[in-house]
């Protein structure tokens, strides 16, 4: 009950910023009852028709992205499994339902005791899995009170979280504690989990699902078409920079105009990471001179002369992964102030020339990787990075290399789906019997 409290009191200190983001943005109105009720019984029962299901949580967009394979693999092991999924965020949700279907998503709980239960009691999941790290202490408690495994898939754990949940292992360590799997992207997270509180015998080093998730082919509809869309002609040199945090647009936009007279042939696309800023992001673009071309405009109708003096704003949701396939030089957001970074693995499976700042804390085996195999590049700041597109301009030999180093790259380490299902699925039948 001390985390209803606390929870209470967070809620409480928060409601400031919350209540003038859902009048200023909107978000947060969505699911409102599901997230502070749980799940009613009525659209509980219509979702999985009085059987047993499988439970995946996927917070937001970056993680309801590695579903579909998992999924889908889980299905063809054993036909007739009913999976639901939830996520927490409007974004995140808007994407389950593309994937998934609208009878298949609901708004996860928030960590209320009374929330949980009511989702838990009309859903009867025989099995929840968290996708990378979500612990709610009162959600995996009662999960497993329930007689519910609680597992981990593509487990992620930063050294510095470990060492605050390490820090906090009072509270913390029996959450850890009650975890029937966790699938490890790599050694590092393994030991983290062990030293949080995870028994060994629970813990499998399975690699990382953002390797199987990655898109290995341009050649596909939906890149196709929204090059078409965009007006990409075989002469362009398309620059996609996505994910992207205040303060990188700009950037991308003084370094896209210092470099365009020489390279009539460069075209910027932004990707923005967040729905709110897409108007505050096209306001900059026309404050630097150049007209705006927004994805939401009119994203039937192709725009068949994209001039230099344009820009691209993706201001959709779920597209970003189609996207990165129309250029061959990719810059990855959220890399250069304190986000701590974005998948880069999806503009190195296309075969790009993929580019990111200094702070990648949050994919740091993955940037390293691909560093150690020459195939990615570590910019420090907009001087490094003009530097860097630049060259893929004048040299498109070495830009082309970078990036089928990172196709081969992504290409070796597939197959953590695999093992990640064959490890659920057991675990599963075992439960069951």
């Amino acid at each position: 009950m001390r985390f209803n409290f606390l929870y209470a009191v967070g809620l409480m200190l928060l409601s400031p910023v919350v209540g003038y983001r859902m009048v200023r943005h909107g978000r947060y109105r969505r699911g409102i009852s599901e997230k502070l009720f749980g799940l009613a019984a009525k659209k509980a029962h219509a979702m999985t028709q009085g059987r047993g299901c499988l439970w995946v949580h996927a917070v937001s967009v970056g993680e309801v992205n590695l579903l579909p394979g998992l999924v889908r693999e889980i299905v063809l092991r054993e036909p007739g499994v009913c999976v639901v999924i939830s996520t927490s965020t409007d974004t995140g949700y808007d994407l389950a339902l593309k994937l998934f279907g609208r009878e298949r998503v609901f708004f996860c709980p928030l960590d209320f005791t009374w929330a949980v239960r009511r989702t838990l009691k009309n859903l009867a999941p025989q099995k929840l899995v968290l996708a990378e790290l979500e612990l709610w202490p009162n959600l995996v408690r009662i999960a497993t009170d329930f007689g519910v495994s609680v597992c981990v898939a593509n487990a992620r754990l930063s050294e510095r979280s470990s060492s605050r949940y390490q820090a906090f292992s009072r509270w913390t360590a029996s959450t850890f504690a009650r975890l029937t799997w966790v699938g490890c992207q790599d050694e590092a997270t393994r030991k983290r989990f062990e030293a949080c509180g995870t028994p060994p015998s629970r813990l499998t080093v399975t690699g990382s699902l953002k390797f199987d998730n990655a898109p290995t082919s341009r050649d596909v509809i939906a890149v196709n078409r929204l090059s078409q869309w965009a007006g990409v002609d075989p002469w362009h040199r398309v620059w996609i920079v996505g994910s992207t945090q205040p303060g990188e647009e700009a950037m991308a936009i003084s370094i896209y105009q210092s470099l365009v007279s020489d390279h009539p042939e460069l075209r910027l696309v932004l990707v923005p990471r967040h729905r709110e800023r897409f108007d505050e992001v096209a306001k900059l673009v026309e404050h630097h001179g150049l007209s705006v071309h927004r994805r939401s405009s009119d994203p039937a109708i192709g725009n068949q002369n994209w001039e230099a003096s344009s820009v691209v704003l993706v201001d959709t949701i779920g597209e970003l992964r189609d996207w990165w396939g129309v250029g061959p030089i990719a810059t990855v957001g959220g890399s250069f102030g304190d986000r701590g970074g974005q998948n880069m693995l999806e503009p190195a499976g296309y075969g790009s020339a993929v580019s990111f700042g200094p702070n990648t804390r949050n994919f740091r085996q993955i940037a390293e990787q691909l560093i150690d195999a020459d195939a990615a590049v570590r910019v420090n700041d907009a001087a490094e990075l003009e530097t860097f597109v630049r060259r893929c301009l004048d040299d498109i030999p070495a830009a082309d290399s970078l990036g089928r180093s990172a196709r081969a790259l992504v290409l070796k380490h597939r197959g953590a789906t695999e093992r990640t299902v064959a490890s659920l699925v057991a675990d599963r039948k075992k439960a069951a019997a």
